[in-house]
C-alpha cells in the first residue's frame, strides 16, 4: 500500500488514506459503532471517522479516473 494522504500529527496512529494495487483504497480512522452512527451494518464491515480535510486531500492525490 502507498500512503496517499495523512492528517498532520505527532504519532503514527493518525487518520490516513492508503492506495492499494488496483482500484481500492484503505482508510485509517477512529472506529464508530453502527449504533452511534444510526446505520445498519453488514457483518464484516465497520465504520471509521476521518476529518473532511483528509478526504479532500486523498481525493486530490488519487485524481479522477
Amino acid at each position: 500500500m502507498k500512503l496517499v494522504a495523512k492528517v498532520a500529527c505527532a504519532s503514527s496512529g493518525c487518520p490516513a488514506i492508503f492506495a492499494e494495487d488496483g482500484d481500492t483504497v484503505v482508510v485509517q480512522g477512529y472506529a464508530v459503532s453502527a449504533a452511534d452512527a444510526g446505520v445498519d451494518l453488514p457483518a464484516g464491515e465497520l465504520l471509521v471517522r476521518i476529518p473532511r480535510s483528509l478526504l479532500h486531500d486523498g481525493s486530490s492525490a488519487l485524481g479522477t479516473t
